[in-house]
């Protein structure tokens, strides 16, 4: 059954994990929909684990529409949301609207992602009164990664915490239909959940949240340049490819690739 936003409020109420991981490409979009997975991200993240960049800030708008494309035309069952990127909302509500619209009109996304609280309020209204479905992020805003210096834990501090509080309200009252809470305390992150009727994400925020998302290079061993304490690696898939890809070079060269069995 198509996952939809409702579907999601709807397994928060019922006390149902959500489910979420990244796709950027036709492959890993048709597993992730063909196990059953709720929610697929086209995130950002793929400036880092697919472009190589060394942060999210670099990615464009048409970079984001291309990959979203790719995976919404591919996935079946999942809620396809689309990452809006660095400067693609903060201009102004008005271009903010027509940016989000794209994906929905042009990359067959059924929601798009913003990062941030209060301070883009009326613009996640602006796309929400348009009929576009929006997904909240609070905490660790990695497109802000320059303003915050790096990617510390957020929201330890009382008052970076109650600013977190108030975020979240706010963007609920703007019609979001989940958030994104990612890297801040366990026990704030189990506070915020419970304070709202809209399911919450976490990614590095703990178990009490309404659901889970990984970056899936990251949790399959994939991207090797960091690895954050909240990942789990579930598999260490960069080993088998280097071990595969070995034993491919060493046949070609050796003349043992290809065999008689394998040509015409």
């Amino acid at each position: 059954m198509k996952k939809t936003t409702a579907t999601l409020v709807e397994m928060k109420a019922r006390g149902e994990k959500i489910a979420a991981l990244t796709a950027y490409d036709y492959v890993m979009a048709a597993i992730l929909d063909e196990i059953g997975i709720d929610l697929i991200l086209v995130g950002d993240s793929l400036g880092t684990v697919f472009a190589g960049y060394q942060t999210t800030v670099q990615v464009t708008l048409e970079q984001m529409l291309y990959h979203t494309r790719i995976v919404s035309q591919h996935v079946k069952n999942a809620l396809v949301v689309g990452d809006m990127p660095f400067m693609s909302f903060q201009i102004s509500p008005d271009e903010a609207v027509r940016n989000a619209g794209r994906f929905l009109q042009e990359a067959g996304a059924e929601a798009v992602k913003l990062e941030g609280g209060e301070e883009i309020a009326p613009t996640v209204k602006r796309i929400v009164d348009a009929g576009i479905p929006v997904m909240g992020h609070l905490g660790l805003l990695p497109q802000s990664v320059h303003k915050f210096g790096g990617y510390a834990v957020r929201a330890r501090s009382s008052q970076e915490a109650e600013k977190l509080r108030k975020d979240a309200k706010i963007l609920q009252e703007c019609g979001v239909f989940s958030i994104v809470l990612e890297k801040i305390p366990r026990q704030l992150a189990r506070e915020v959940s419970e304070s709202l009727t809209i399911p919450t994400v976490g990614i590095g925020a703990g178990p009490h949240c309404d659901g889970q998302i990984l970056v899936t290079h990251d949790m399959l061993g994939l991207f090797e340049r960091f690895r954050p304490r909240f990942v789990r690696r579930y598999a260490e898939l960069s080993k088998q490819i280097r071990q595969a890809c070995t034993a491919y070079l060493q046949d070609v060269k050796r003349g043992k690739f290809p065999s008689l069995e394998e040509s015409f």
